[in-house]
């Protein structure tokens, strides 16, 4: 099936791990060119080559930080002088919290609020005319099921995803107009590194893998019984980007197992 998306040029914050690399390999499966942007400069090269390679498009790596205006600059000029604007914009760079309210520091709440709401205002605002000039496009918010359904744990996470939700439905709506579509994706358990990671330290000691720990959360959690693999989810991604989704706009669409619990 073609999905129309050769020589499109696609921007993906966090773009060089876990759910954001996936999204690259998908998108570049399909023809069209990625910016991979990420904090660790080394890191996106990488990524980036590794996507070059496998899939033959062009590729372009930035080292910026997208919780700081500076870094969303310069994601919107370098994407500019290199391929002439973009196309596609995927808002995936995030990261979770671990706090109560009454301990987290107002620094804190400040951060993720750039990081997870501010970043995606920003780049919408920069990159957006850039799409209108080429005829339109598509903006995908990464968001979270925590933005419906909360985990106690990280408050500041799940009021800044569901801030990027409301976002995504403001900017849906005003872009719309001009031929760009715009959606968020609520993800449940998808197995990033991040969370390989933490399993393994909470593990360390214990007699218990990694892999007991993820099984004893996905049995909890998520009626389908297992966390998903970045590629599964990337496929939705994919999809929305594509010319397949065109009546799909300012919907967020849930990813998550059959994890939440209510009807929306």
């Amino acid at each position: 099936m073609d999905l129309g998306l050769r020589d499109k040029v696609a921007v993906i914050t966090g773009g060089s791990i876990g759910i954001g690399l996936a999204i690259g390999h998908g998108l570049a499966a399909e023809g069209a060119h990625v910016v991979v942007a990420a904090r660790d400069g080394e890191r996106a090269k990488s990524a980036a080559d590794e996507i070059a390679g496998r899939h033959g498009v062009r590729t372009l790596a930035l080292g910026v930080d997208v919780a700081t205006a500076a870094g969303c600059e310069t994601i919107v000029q370098e994407v500019e002088k290199a391929f002439g604007g973009a196309d596609i914009l995927i808002n995936n760079a995030g990261t979770g919290s671990n706090e109560t309210i009454l301990e987290a520091p107002d620094d804190k709440w400040q951060y993720y609020w750039d990081l997870h709401v501010m970043a995606a205002v920003r780049l919408g605002r920069g990159l957006a005319p850039q799409m209108i000039r080429r005829g339109g496009g598509v903006v995908l918010h990464n968001c979270s099921i925590c933005a419906t359904q909360p985990l106690w744990y990280e408050p500041i996470y799940n009021t800044t995803k569901a801030a990027l939700v409301m976002f995504s439905k403001n900017l849906a709506n005003e872009l719309i107009p001009h031929n760009i579509r715009v959606n968020a994706v609520n993800l449940g358990l998808t197995l990033t590194p991040d969370w390989v990671k933490t399993a393994t330290q909470l593990t360390e000691g214990t007699g218990r893998t990694w892999q007991d720990y993820i099984q004893g959360i996905a049995d909890e959690f998520a009626p389908i019984k297992r966390f998903a693999s970045p590629e599964e989810v990337a496929n939705f991604f994919v999809f929305l980007c594509s010319d397949k989704a065109t009546y799909s706009v300012g919907s967020t669409y849930y990813v998550d197992g059959g994890m939440l619990k209510t009807v929306t």
